[in-house]
């Protein structure tokens, strides 16, 4: 199984580059079905894997222009404040069994997969969808919400800090609709978000776990390796078109994971 974790890791990174985002959050299933971790454990490590390889992958887009940073602090003061808040108060706070009924246990893992399953249907969703109304590619002048700008903000932050999962669906569809971004700049920035969301949660848990060095550095590489190639194939392939299937895998893996917790299917 570790094999095949292994070549997961390098079709994480794959899918990112490919598609601008999404990839990422098949990190924890990998983590938990193909390496055998505790959801609460793979949830840690995902933090360093997703923050390493989106900051490589921001980089790129960096050197692009697109990205915007200034948008990145307005949407990321929020989101980093509500990681720090969920990773040192909200995760630790969630007991180990939480309900016990009829000899079935809700456990801490459980809670976490199943939740984990719910937001993987939740991003395919984003994933499947088309752009409607007026043009995704190009920028446009939006009236900003400031409130629904800190409450999606804040939804990340939580996302991130809980489940290790990036909040990609999150913040592309905010930063496209709420501040007028063109869908490449919002993938930039994206990316820029979730690495230093991700890295900064990864930080204030550093003390709460014992760290396996080389299995999250190897996993991060081949991830970083995949990204690369996926970027390399993405400029020669529509990436627009491959979305779509990538999210009915992400609505198909949501709906075993959820089984799978639930009943042990």
């Amino acid at each position: 199984m570790e094999i095949l974790g292994y070549a997961a890791s390098l079709l994480i990174g794959i899918s990112l580059g490919l598609i601008g985002g999404g990839g990422s959050i098949l990190t924890v299933p990998v983590l938990v079905y193909l390496f055998r971790l505790d959801a609460a454990i793979a949830t840690f490590y995902s933090l360093f894997i997703v923050g390493v390889t989106s900051m490589v992958g921001s980089v790129s887009f960096f050197r692009k222009g697109q990205v915007d940073l200034r948008t990145a602090l307005f949407f990321g003061m929020p989101s980093v404040i509500t990681v720090y808040l969920t990773r040192l108060y909200i995760f630790p706070a969630v007991p180990e069994e939480i309900l016990f009924v009829d000899n079935w246990l809700l456990s801490k893992d459980m809670f976490l997969m199943i939740t984990f399953a719910i937001l993987m249907v939740a991003a395919s969703y984003s994933m499947i969808k088309k752009c409607r109304g007026e043009d995704c590619d190009e920028e446009r002048p939006v009236k900003k919400n400031v409130l629904a700008i800190l409450a999606y903000g804040a939804a990340t932050g939580l996302t991130t800090g809980m489940l290790g999962a990036g909040g990609g669906f999150i913040i592309i569809p905010a930063l496209v609709n709420l501040l007028g971004l063109d869908i490449r700049k919002a993938i930039g920035t994206s990316l820029f978000i979730i690495a230093v969301n991700s890295l900064f949660g990864f930080s204030v848990s550093i003390t709460q776990f014992s760290i396996e060095w080389a299995l999250i550095i190897k996993i991060a590489l081949l991830a970083i390796a995949g990204l690369f190639a996926g970027m390399y194939f993405s400029a020669r392939t529509d990436g627009k078109k491959l979305k779509p299937a990538f999210g009915y895998f992400v609505l198909l893996m949501g709906v075993y994971i959820l089984l799978k917790e639930i009943t042990d299917f």
